[in-house]
């Protein structure tokens, strides 16, 4: 290596995120490995992260967020989304929604016909269950004991919530007594990463518990600039902190856990990635690895919003009067309002006849409200989002310049293929059939979004392209397989580099069905028995729902099949 260092350790974590946080408390559980951990965010401990209905607040400030944003989305009429992205310890756990979905068995078939071998459904469930604290108990699908808390929140104890599973069992979609378990497809309480009524990151599970530890160094504020190589060998990392430059030595490994976004990124600052894009730039290439940027996805959501008839919606509460007493009640008690995300029913079905797997996301909120909190209906209301969760339109991230404190170029291509804007205008239809259910009766006003007029397949188009927002969950730009555009191998490691790999919701070769948090969680898990040398985990043997089955099961008058 040409530089010298100022210190060494055996490993090298860049990100203290959702899965950074991870990897630092499993590979520092081992007192022979020294773990570093650079992170460019500070501490988590203000109020406005630890309280989970207070999320819309630090995802909109500078202190904890990256402030990134798209290009102009021709999809979108030209806007230009905000991307969201924690910049703290626990990254994007310390400021997301905190919503618990680890997606449908078909999705981790996905990866495995994409080259990700070893990360089917039967592989990575035992990760998830060793990550989870389940407050509901353990079976074959959920973990107790783990680090990570996961829970309903308030129990609905709002009657709009088991409206809305009802009015899904109506119209024909049935119940699922857990939809991170045997079955996904139907309507279902739903889970949150919460405990003690405290938001349950992957800093406060992970990262802090393992800060005591003699081996394991976080700094914080600190820039990584660049990875340093000796010849196709990562050997460690440059970063800034402070007004400092400073070299770390890696003795065994370089572990990227950076986001999808700032991954990649720092891939290409180091000399690897797409050649000629490299040399645009000035950077002088390492390792001409094309798919690094590329295959960008993410969740679109849109709001379909009622007036409610009773005044029993959240809506009620956004004067200062009810938030101070919902803060109260938070600080004193941990309980109420202030205890939950407010999402506490969802529902997944298929978009179409033919699919194998749910397609579209519902959460459940019983207000009117925008997802960031910066505007709300007048009067009583609810809403669901409703989100296209499989999408074929892909984009890519790209260095703006050299310098490594600017930003990247981020191009989703929301709603490029025309699939796409099929499932929203099947999902709309659908969305309305579900609220004309009898459980909604007793609270269904008009239609406040998109509104009645909204009904051909231009007018939802117009409607989705100019109302449509991030659900905030990008990846794969890292894709993981073994094909001309993969990034990283199924062991996470990066192609053609030694002592590289890459852990984060880049490597995830397509978008998973529902939020991203929990896979990221268990890729980081997973990958941390990969980087220990230790065998993995047996796979599951638990049982995966078929909709035929279950349409057997109704054709015969039998109750729904449950493991």
């Amino acid at each position: 290596m040409a530089t010298s260092c100022d210190f060494e350790v055996d490993y090298v974590i860049v990100g203290a995120g959702s899965a950074g946080s991870v990897l630092a408390h499993r590979l520092s559980a081992y007192s022979e490995h020294q773990v570093l951990v650079l992170e460019f965010g500070g501490k988590d401990n203000s109020l406005f992260i630890q309280m989970p209905t207070a999320f819309s607040i630090p995802m909109n400030k500078p202190r904890f967020d990256w402030g990134l944003y798209t290009e102009p989305e021709p999809g979108l009429k030209g806007r230009r989304l905000h991307q969201a992205r924690g910049k703290v310890i626990g990254g994007s756990s310390s400021i997301n929604g905190m919503a618990y979905v680890r997606g449908s068995a078909g999705d981790y078939g996905e990866w495995v016909e994409h080259g990700a071998e070893g990360w089917g459904y039967a592989e990575v469930l035992p990760y998830f269950r060793r990550a989870e604290d389940c407050l509901y108990g353990e079976d074959d699908y959920r973990g107790s004991g783990g680090p990570l808390g996961v829970c309903n929140g308030n129990n609905m104890q709002n009657p709009l919530y088991r409206a809305f599973i009802e009015a899904g069992r109506q119209a024909g979609y049935g119940e699922s007594q857990d939809y991170n378990g045997f079955r996904q497809e139907g309507f279902c309480r739903m889970d949150m990463t919460v405990r003690g009524g405290v938001r349950c990151s992957t800093a406060n599970a992970y990262l802090k518990p393992a800060l005591g530890r003699d081996n394991l160094r976080l700094e914080m504020h600190a820039l990584t600039t660049r990875v340093l190589m000796d010849g196709r060998q990562a050997v460690g990392v440059e970063y800034r902190r402070k007004g400092r430059v400073q070299r770390v030595r890696a003795r065994r490994e370089v572990i990227l856990s950076a986001s999808a976004f700032n991954s990649p990124k720092l891939l290409m600052l180091s000399g690897i990635g797409p050649a000629d894009h490299l040399r645009e730039h000035g950077i002088e290439v390492v390792h001409d690895l094309p798919g690094v940027g590329e295959n960008l996805q993410d969740h679109l959501e849109v709001w379909v919003q009622h007036r409610c008839l009773r005044k029993i919606t959240l809506n009620g509460w956004l004067n200062p009067v009810g938030q101070a007493l919902i803060g109260a009640r938070w600080l004193l008690f941990k309980k109420g309002l202030g205890a939950t995300n407010h999402f506490e029913s969802n529902g997944y079905i298929r978009s179409r006849a033919g699919l194998q797997y749910p397609d579209l996301q519902y959460h459940f909120l019983p207000g009117a409200i925008a997802y960031d909190g910066s505007s709300a209906a007048e009067g009583h209301g609810f809403q669901v989002h409703l989100g296209a969760n499989k999408p074929l339109s892909r984009g890519w991230v790209r260095l703006a310049s050299s310098d490594p404190e600017a930003a990247p170029t981020l191009v989703f291509n929301y709603l490029q293929e025309e699939a796409d804007r099929q499932a929203y205008r099947d999902g709309l239809r659908l969305t309305r059939e579900i609220f004309a259910q009898p459980a909604f009766d007793p609270y269904r006003g008009e239609e406040l979004t998109p509104g009645p007029h909204v009904q051909s397949d231009a007018e939802i188009d117009d409607w989705v392209a100019g109302s449509a927002e991030t659900a905030y969950h990008p990846c794969g730009t890292c894709k993981m397989g073994t094909d001309a555009m993969a990034v990283v191998d199924p062991h996470c490691r990066v192609h053609g580099i030694d002592n590289l790999r890459v852990v984060d919701s880049s490597i995830m070769p397509t978008v998973t069905n529902g939020n991203i948090n929990a896979p990221t969680i268990m890729i980081a898990e997973k990958a941390a028995d990969m980087i220990l040398g230790r065998p993995p985990l047996p796979p599951s043997e638990a049982a995966v729902f078929a909709p035929d089955d279950w349409q057997q099961s109704q054709r015969e008058g039998g109750p729904e099949r449950q493991a």
